[in-house]
């Protein structure tokens, strides 16, 4: 075992002798000195006081009469007495005394008597030292196993820390096959010692059940302290899994949690005997403990950092498919859509009235195309979204450009649109064409949701927002088909749409209102809907006046209302 710093052999060995008898005192104070003491005599108990002061004396001798009003705890005491009196021996416990001895001894038993004390109490005081300085090593070697979520590092450290805490020559460990844990095996041995095997080979199945055992008593087996028939015969199959030969002490450690085993440590001393304290076997049945718990946790860290790794491979490599379907949909539907506007313009003859019919038909479901394709490629840039192009905006002008786009739609199933040809003044700091393809988003779901006939209203102002700040309140109400109250929350949702549009064959990608989502809360917004299934859906946007806060927005290309109008082109 690793020693605690020893008491230095320089100090001078210091007596405090007090006696009320003045002969006395001075006989045994010269038997003290000849024995090679330092003393200093107090006759009485202010003298005594006195002479305590600095608690640096080696031992205390003293009478009966001056025995009232001290603490005796750490130094030793030998009281002396007149052993043909009537003193009582059972006081000597309540007072804290260690000994006693007849005022008539003589000066080599007095000494030898005195010697025994101050050696005994030297050792309480090794013991006491080499337990907290293993109680400290150990307190460490814990503290290191829970900063890693490593289970080799753990692994690591209980074997050093063990190895180099106890003194010992080999520290072995491995954990059994067990899905609480991984696979792991570690050792520590003292330099000029072989290396033990790596695993338990054939010896496993045994081991784990033997140590099982040992978990289910909640024991260790300290050799030779204990045997039992089956500790027995791990304590020799772990002596000859090793092929060390004699072994001279050993502990074998259950790590465990639960009703079961899941791992072993064994520590074995072949350079000489041992006796295993109790306090050594608790102190490392704590700290393997810590282990079992740590290698569990660390364990599901580790799985989950390796599920959370891939994830982000998934993610990316859909980011990635996204991005090039985009590109390779992109260019035949351009071949597309530019032959249509070549053949409606004459460029191939005139063009039958059947025809232009079929011509309508493929128009409408080019525009379908392009819409998905874009919003496939909306999807695919806010998982790494680019930064906002601010300036004011005036949010009534944005709407009536999204509604004016989507009349003919409406007007094609006979549905109203009314509200957004109001002038109040409303201007906020955003990125207008992102507002764009929001509002083209929510207006486009609430036209394709409403049957012939039906009324869409768009109304929008000045407000306040919770926090007391300036915003913009945009409503956009519909009646339509609503949304079941169940599937409000998952509406949202990338790709996901509510049963009853799909049941009634609306076409549609479900990306609209996540896409619009997303863009509203980069710009420090909120987008809310509720619906009433057969009734309608209302769709409430709130925007910041000035804009999205510093850490969520982008850069302000223009505060005024002239400054140039971003590029990007707005998903339909």
């Amino acid at each position: 075992m690793v020693q605690a710093p020893a008491e230095s052999a320089s100090v001078p060995r210091e007596a405090v002798v007090a006696l009320t008898d003045a002969a006395r005192l001075d006989a045994v104070a010269s038997v003290l000195t000849e024995a090679g003491f330092s003393v200093r005599k107090a006759p009485d108990a202010t003298s005594l006081a006195g002479a305590l002061e600095g608690n640096s004396a080696a031992v205390v001798l003293l009478d009966t009469e001056l025995t009232d009003g001290y603490a005796w705890e750490g130094t030793p005491v030998l009281l002396l007495v007149d052993l043909a009196g009537d003193f009582d021996l059972a006081q000597l416990e309540p007072w804290g005394i260690a000994d006693y001895i007849s005022y008539d001894a003589a000066a080599r038993e007095l000494t030898h008597r005195v010697e025994t004390l101050i050696g005994r109490a030297r050792e309480r005081r090794r013991i006491r030292a080499e337990a907290e300085f293993l109680r400290e090593s150990l307190r460490n070697v814990s503290a290191a196993i829970r900063g890693t979520n490593s289970p080799q590092q753990m692994a690591g450290h209980l074997v050093r820390g063990f190895g180099e805490s106890l003194g010992v020559d080999h520290v072995w460990f491995t954990t059994f096959q067990d899905s609480r844990v991984p696979r792991i095996s570690a050792q520590w041995c003292l330099p000029g010692h072989s290396k033990l095997p790596d695993t338990l080979g054939s010896f496993e199945e045994a081991a784990r059940e033997q140590t099982t055992s040992l978990w289910s008593a909640a024991e260790a087996l300290a050799v030779p302290d204990h045997q039992t028939e089956q500790s027995a015969a791990l304590a020799e199959g772990l002596r000859e899994w090793s092929g060390l030969g004699p072994v001279r002490a050993s502990v074998a450690l259950p790590v465990g949690e639960g009703e079961t085993a899941l791992g072993i440590v064994w520590i074995a001393q072949v350079a000489g005997p041992r006796d295993w304290t109790r306090a050594e076997i608790a102190l490392i049945q704590h700290v393997a403990g810590n282990l079992a718990h740590s290698l569990i946790q660390g364990h599901l860290i580790s799985a989950q950092l390796q599920v959370l790794q891939q994830l982000r491979e998934l993610d990316k490599a859909k980011t990635d498919f996204l991005a090039t379907v985009n590109h390779e949909l992109r260019t035949p539907l351009t071949s597309i859509t530019a032959y249509l506007d070549m053949i409606r313009d004459g460029a191939g003859g005139p063009v039958p009235a059947g025809i232009e019919s079929m011509m309508d038909v493929i128009s409408r479901n080019s525009d379908r195309l392009r819409r998905l394709i874009e919003d496939m490629l909306t999807v695919s840039q806010q998982d790494t979204p680019g930064t906002l192009s601010l300036k004011q905006v005036e949010l009534g002008q944005v709407l009536r450009i999204v509604v004016a786009a989507l009349r003919p739609l409406a007007e094609s199933r006979n549905v109203t649109i009314s509200g957004a040809d109001s002038h109040e003044d409303v201007k906020v700091q955003a990125d207008e064409a992102q507002l764009e393809q929001v509002f083209t988003n929510i207006v486009a779901n609430a036209i394709k949701f409403t049957p012939h006939g039906g009324r869409i209203s768009i109304t929008f102002m000045s407000a306040d927002s919770a926090g007391g700040s300036p915003c913009a309140a945009v409503s956009i109400t519909d009646t339509g088909v609503g949304i079941p109250d169940q599937e409000i929350a998952q509406v949202f949702t990338r790709f996901y749409r509510a049963s009853n549009a799909s049941s009634a064959a609306i076409p549609g990608s479900g990306l609209g209102l996540a896409i619009a989502q997303d863009i509203v809360r980069r710009h420090g917004g909120t987008l809310d809907l509720s619906s009433v299934l057969g009734k309608g859906t209302t769709v409430s946007v709130t925007l910041p006046v000035d804009g999205p806060p510093a850490e969520d927005g982008g850069e302000n290309d223009d505060a005024g209302p002239g400054g140039p109008t971003p590029g990007d082109e707005s998903t339909g």
